[in-house]
C-alpha cells in the first residue's frame, strides 16, 4: 500500500491534499482484496474549488503559445513511454488489468495524446464568403472554457485520457471524477504525468469522490461548458438531462450489446480466434465486447464446437501472471449479477454448453447458446459470458443484431471484404469491423455509437471538435448601406 501513497490524494489547483468529504474509501486489489490505497473523499466544496481553480487557469492556458502547448503534450507522452511498466504494474494491481490488456491500455493512452498533440496547431480559423458588400466572415475555433470528465473502471486510465488529452490539448481547463475503484490508474496518475510534463497549476484537477456525498454537483455546476461521461446507459441518460437542464454540451459513450456477425462463407478458424478475443479481452468487462455472436445456422454447430474448445484454453486467474488472460471481475458484485444473468437466461430456454468456474471475483469464460430474447443476449454482460444464437441466413442475421436498443461496435465475418462491408453497412451501429472483432480503439478515426449507445465522437479531428467551439466574427470593411 506504502508505494502508491502519493497517489491517494486529491489534485486540486495544483495541490495534493485530502479532500473535505464525510467519507473514506479503501482502493483494494480485485484479485486478492489487497488494500492498495485510501481515499479522503473529496466533498462538494472540494469540486468547486476544482472547477473554480480550472476557470482561473483556462485563460492564461488558452493563450499560451500553441507549440508550447503542444510540447506539454508530448512531454506526458515521453513520460508514458518511459513510465510503461510502472503504470502497467499499477493497472493490474488496481483494476486486475492482465499484462496483455495493461499494455493495450497503455499503447492507446501515448496514441490518443501524441495525436492530440497536434491539436494546438491545427485551431484554425478560416474566412467564409458573405452576402454583405465589404463584409468579411470569420470563423474561428477555440476552447469551450472547462470541461468537466467522468471515467468508468475497465479501462480507467485510456477513458480519462481519451477525454483529458483533447481537452487540454485544445486550451481548456479540466475537472476530472474517476470511479473511485480505480481512482488512481484512472485519475490522479494521470495528474502526476501532466504535472511532471509541466502543465500550469489549476488547469487540469482530479477530485475522487463519493456519488451519494456530492449527488449531482460534479454535473450540475455552473462552470463546466461540457460534461464527458463513459458509462452505462441509464447514468447516462440522468447526466444527459441534468445537462440538458443546464445547457452544457456533453459527449457521452454509454452501453452496448455488440454483435459478431458469421455468415456461411466466412472463414471458422479465423472467425473463432477474432471471436475469443473481442469477447474475453479483459474478462468482456470492455463497452465494445462482443455479447452475442451470431452464427448463420449452416455452420452453427461447427463455429460452437471450434469456439468451446478455444475458450477451454484460456489461462484463468491471477493478473500479476505474465500469461494470464482473464483475471478478476471489478468486484465480487459483478460475478453475483452475472450469475444471475445466466440463471435467468436458462429458464428462458437457453443452454450452457460451456460453464464456467468461479473463484472469488473470477470466472472462466461461459458460453451459452440460445435466442436474442434470452437475458444473456438482451443485456449487456460486462463479463466473460456470451450468447451463440443460430441464424436463418444473411437477412435474419442483420436483424437479430439490429435488435436491440444498443448500437456501439460490432463485427461481421464474411468469405469477401466486399460482403462484409456490404452487411456492416446494414447494421445500426456506430463502429462494425470486417473480417476482425469488435474491439478495436485508433486515434485518428471516430469512434462513438448509435441510438442508447452514446452522443458524439472521439478521436482525430472529431476530439478537436467535440473538445472546443466556434465563433463568428464579421468585419465591415467599408461603410454599409442600411434600409433606414
Amino acid at each position: 500500500m506504502e508505494r502508491y501513497q502519493d497517489l491517494n490524494k486529491q489534485y486540486i489547483g495544483g495541490v495534493w491534499r485530502d479532500g473535505t468529504g464525510q467519507s473514506t474509501f479503501k482502493d483494494t486489489n480485485p484479485y486478492n482484496d489487497e488494500v492498495v490505497a485510501e481515499f479522503k473523499m473529496a466533498g462538494v466544496e472540494d469540486i468547486d474549488e476544482a472547477y473554480e481553480s480550472a476557470k482561473k487557469a483556462q485563460k492564461e492556458w488558452e493563450n499560451t503559445n500553441p507549440f508550447e502547448r503542444s510540447t506539454i503534450m508530448e512531454n506526458a507522452v515521453r513520460i508514458m513511454t518511459e513510465r510503461r511498466q510502472e503504470l502497467v504494474e499499477l493497472l493490474v494491481a488496481e483494476t486486475g488489468s492482465t499484462h496483455v490488456k495493461a499494455n493495450v491500455e497503455i499503447d492507446f493512452c501515448i496514441a490518443i495524446t501524441r495525436e492530440s498533440a497536434s491539436f494546438p496547431l491545427r485551431l484554425e480559423g478560416k474566412m467564409v464568403p458573405s452576402l454583405v458588400p465589404g463584409k468579411e466572415n470569420r470563423v474561428y475555433r477555440k476552447p469551450l472554457g472547462v470541461v468537466g470528465v467522468i471515467s468508468p473502471f475497465n479501462f480507467p486510465m485510456y477513458l480519462s485520457m481519451r477525454s483529458v488529452a483533447p481537452s487540454l490539448a485544445i486550451g481548456n481547463g479540466v475537472v476530472l471524477k474517476p470511479d473511485e475503484q480505480t481512482a488512481m490508474s484512472g485519475g490522479t496518475v494521470l495528474a502526476k504525468i501532466f504535472e511532471e510534463a509541466g502543465l500550469p497549476k489549476g488547469v487540469f484537477n482530479v477530485t475522487v469522490s463519493d456519488i451519494g456525498e456530492i449527488g449531482d454537483a460534479f454535473i450540475e455546476h455552473p462552470i463546466p461548458r461540457l460534461i464527458s461521461f463513459t458509462g452505462s446507459t441509464p447514468v447516462g441518460r440522468h447526466i444527459g438531462s441534468v445537462a440538458g437542464k443546464n445547457i452544457k454540451k456533453v459527449a457521452l459513450e454509454l452501453g452496448g450489446n455488440n454483435a459478431l456477425v458469421v455468415l456461411k462463407d466466412a472463414n471458422i478458424d479465423h472467425a473463432v480466434n477474432s471471436a475469443i478475443f473481442g469477447k474475453f479481452m479483459h474478462n468482456g468487462q470492455i463497452c465494445m465486447a462482443i455479447n452475442r455472436i451470431i452464427v448463420d445456422k449452416s455452420i452453427h454447430d461447427e463455429f460452437v464446437q471450434a469456439f468451446i474448445e478455444k475458450a477451454k484454453t484460456i489461462k484463468t486467474g491471477d493478473p500479476s501472471e505474465q500469461d494470464t488472460m482473464i483475471g478478476p471481475l471489478i468486484n465480487r458484485g459483478a460475478v453475483d449479477r452475472i450469475l444471475g444473468e445466466i440463471e435467468e437466461a436458462k429458464k428462458q430456454g437457453a443452454e450452457v454448453l460451456l460453464e464456467g468456474e468461479v473463484n472469488g471475483s473470477v470466472m472462466s469464460p461461459f458460453v451459452l447458446i440460445g435466442t436474442n430474447e434470452v437475458a444473456t443476449a438482451r443485456n449487456e454482460m460486462f463479463g466473460p459470458v456470451v450468447t451463440i444464437i443460430s441464424a436463418e441466413d444473411e437477412e435474419d442475421a442483420i436483424r437479430i443484431a439490429n435488435d436491440t436498443p444498443f448500437g456501439l461496435s460490432g463485427a461481421v465475418h464474411a468469405g469477401s471484404v466486399e460482403k462484409g462491408v456490404e452487411v456492416a453497412r446494414k447494421l445500426e451501429t456506430g463502429m462494425v469491423h470486417v473480417n476482425d472483432q469488435s474491439v478495436n480503439d485508433e486515434p485518428l478515426v471516430a469512434f462513438g455509437g448509435e441510438k442508447a449507445s452514446g452522443l458524439g465522437r472521439f478521436g482525430g479531428e472529431w476530439s478537436l471538435e467535440e473538445f472546443s467551439t466556434t465563433q463568428w466574427i464579421s468585419a465591415q470593411t467599408n461603410p454599409r448601406k442600411y434600409p433606414f
